[in-house]
């Protein structure tokens, strides 16, 4: 597991072995592998955001050595199937063919298009791409808002669950 503080919120962010175990099926190893991709899920417990599952990729989505394009109707069922089972989508992931990824500009610029078109109750999306070398150098973390991008940072301690309080369902940066 890779723990991340979020900003100042006092929230912590969690990749489980689950999901850093289907980040790394999918890495692009070599120069002829295609970007994968996918969404991620979560759970929500107190200050606690724990990314659950990571879906992706599907026969049908479209991909290539420097592209991933998602089936967007395959991930709106996804979305809503998911959440009837107590999963949140939170944010998207996907490969770059890097040793240590950054996010393009199309990158950014999907992920606040989508989270301005979303309904939802979130600060930010999640945004995970997955580079060639391993975890947690070869992975960015960040939460991409309706202005910004904040990267964030392994946390060298796991956290500990407090109080169930339900109403904390968001990304703070």
């Amino acid at each position: 597991m890779i723990s991340y503080r979020i900003g100042t919120s006092g929230q912590h962010l969690l990749l489980t072995d689950v999901v850093l175990s289907h980040f790394d099926r999918h890495r692009q190893r070599a120069h002829h592998s295609r970007e994968a991709g996918g969404q991620l899920f979560a759970t929500f417990d107190a200050n606690l955001i724990q990314i659950a599952l990571a879906t992706g990729p599907r026969d049908s989505d479209r991909r290539g050595f420097r592209y991933f394009i998602p089936n967007r109707w395959a991930e709106r069922r996804e979305i809503r199937q998911l959440f009837k089972a107590g999963l949140h989508f939170v944010g998207d992931w996907h490969t770059h063919p890097e040793p240590r990824p950054r996010p393009s500009i199309t990158d950014i610029e999907s992920c606040q298009d989508m989270f301005r078109k979303s309904r939802h109750k979130l600060g930010g999306f999640l945004i995970v791409i997955v580079g060639m070398a391993e975890p947690p150098e070869g992975i960015f973390v960040g939460i991409v808002s309706d202005e910004s991008v904040n990267r964030l940072t392994p946390s060298p301690t796991a956290p500990l669950r407090e109080d169930r309080n339900e109403e904390r369902r968001h990304l703070n940066v």
